[in-house]
């Protein structure tokens, strides 16, 4: 009969293997045969991360430790919270994993993942750095460790480990995406010719996994190559490179479209039939930033920020977490139609209460806390509602600069929120369906929105940046202009960008790509 620790090896080579079933069995059987084993229940955790069942794999990971607490469990805990979206108990649970006490460099990478997910960059780094101490051979720990590094501002130390990265797996097109994205490319120095070579090489249908890593990899390369082409002026093929990266998701993108119509069409009529019942919940700490993404959201959250009486939050998924938890819809998404219809019956003070809850760990008593995801414009009668004390700002940007921004962004794959992105026509009808929204809301509710314009904003900072703080009842301070001494990370598209000082030069930069457009410049009126 074979030993508990003779099972569990078997579990784990089981496990590297992805043969889950087997790998199950394996830790079943210890549990079964010899009672209750920390290590069995939390491979089995493990296990249920890999096939992406986070809630069970939670649950088993808590019963290990209650036979035994373990700071590698608590390493996977904090991986699990991160990708539940509870950032708090990610956080909590880092704190019982602690750099010294893990000796392998996969869970040390484990929590440092977990730590840039809430955006603990600085701290995330500690972990990196001994995970590359015991493993410098794992392309992917140098890329978490760069992607942390430029999170954090140090881009020299980036660029040194995504090169890294490339040399240790060239295919690697995430390395290579995030590295034309730091920029300094130019006609003498730039990574165009690789980059055109790994295209060939992602093409090649003899390679392991063709179709997902094809589809994936080309549009990292495509993305990469579009933004290498930009700094050296060659227009053309970096439209054409976007093209040909975004073909093959026009179906996603026509999905997109047809899923955000019927949100934007429940919503305002929502809008126009709302009552509101309820004090909601009175405290007034949040304010939040919404608007188009690549609208200057950013900024915007980098001017508050700076204030001594505002922390950020980043881009929070929290309050669609929140209507979420509190419609308990079954549907696999966080936003939704169903979710949004079931969120007009529940108790708007409750779901104002558990948004404070869920993001009192981001900021100090007394502190104002910026919430600055672009989507929560999707959420915004009911922030009003649960939430009607706190400030709404509204970014709006030049329509054309807005959609083709958009365009020109690589978001997150994985998430069906950003598949408009693939059509410019899709990226156009957004636009318009979030206008419309927008001004039904601030004609039905002016006092609890300010729509920012971005353009007047880096036109004029001083007169804005003095009006944004009044709209959030916040004393001035001169250094909120200063951006770029803003040491706070950032983990966005704009993270280079919002280094620098306010300016203009990102205003009227669609017009490189005016001879692509012309549908959508049609479709937004200025043809």
């Amino acid at each position: 009969m074979n030993t508990p620790n003779q099972l569990l090896e078997d579990a784990v080579r089981f496990l590297n293997q992805r043969n889950y079933t087997q790998a199950h069995q394996c830790c079943v059987d210890v549990i079964k045969g010899f009672g209750d084993h920390p290590h069995a229940y939390f491979l089995l955790g493990v296990i249920h991360i890999e096939i992406a069942q986070i809630d069970k794999a939670i649950l088993l990971l808590e019963k290990s430790n209650t036979i035994e607490s373990r700071p590698i469990t608590f390493a996977y805990l904090a991986k699990c919270f991160a990708l539940r979206g509870d950032m708090s108990k990610s956080l909590a649970a880092s704190d019982s994993a602690l750099p010294e006490a893990l000796t392998r460099a996969l869970d040390l990478d484990t929590v440092g993942v977990a730590l840039s997910r809430v955006g603990l960059h600085a701290k995330a780094l500690t972990y990196f750095v001994k995970a590359l101490e015991i493993d410098s051979t794992n392309a992917q720990y140098h890329y978490n460790f760069a992607v942390s590094s430029k999170f954090a501002g140090n881009f020299t130390q980036a660029r040194e480990h995504f090169e890294t990265a490339i040399k240790l797996a060239p295919h690697f097109y995430q390395a290579h995406f995030a590295l034309s994205d730091l920029g300094k490319v130019s006609k003498s120095n730039n990574h165009i010719a690789r980059l055109q070579h790994v295209l060939c090489d992602l093409g090649d249908e003899s390679i392991k996994g063709k179709k997902k890593k094809s589809i994936e990899g080309q549009l990292h390369i495509g993305h990469a190559l579009a933004k290498e082409y930009e700094a050296i002026g060659d227009y053309d093929s970096a439209f054409k490179a976007l093209q040909h990266a975004k073909a093959p998701q026009r179906q996603a993108s026509l999905q997109s479209r047809d899923s955000f119509n019927r949100i934007f069409d429940y919503l305002k009529s929502d809008l126009q039939q709302t009552t509101t019942t309820g004090k909601g919940e009175q405290r007034d700490s949040p304010i939040f930033v919404i608007g188009m993404p690549r609208s200057g959201t950013t900024l915007v959250e980098r001017i508050l920020s700076h204030h001594s009486n505002v922390a950020s939050g980043g881009e929070l998924q929290d309050f669609g977490v929140a209507v979420k938890t509190l419609t308990k819809t079954k549907s696999a998404h966080v936003l939704d139609l169903p979710t949004l219809q079931a969120a007009k019956h529940i108790d708007k003070e409750a779901l104002g209460g558990l948004y404070i809850e869920r993001t009192a760990y981001l900021h100090q008593q007394g502190e104002r806390l910026v919430d600055k995801l672009p989507f929560n414009f999707f959420y915004i009668n009911l922030i009003r509602q649960a939430l009607p004390n706190a400030k709404i700002i509204c970014l709006k940007r030049d329509a054309m600069d807005t959609c083709v921004g958009n365009y020109r962004q690589l978001f997150s794959i994985n998430s069906p929120y950003y598949a408009y992105a693939y059509s410019l026509d899709t990226i156009g009808e957004l636009y318009t369906g979030f206008c419309d929204l927008i001004s039904e809301f601030q004609t039905a509710y002016p006092e609890q929105i300010r729509v920012q314009s971005y353009e007047a904003l880096v036109n004029n900072p001083q007169k804005e940046v003095a009006e944004l703080l009044s709209y959030c009842n916040l004393p001035w301070e001169a250094q909120c202009i200063d951006v770029d001494k803003n040491t706070l990370p950032v983990s966005t598209a704009s993270k280079v960008q919002v280094r620098e000082p306010i300016n203009t030069r990102s205003i009227g930069r669609w017009k490189h790509y005016e001879a692509h457009t012309f549908n959508l410049q049609k479709l937004l009126g200025y043809s």
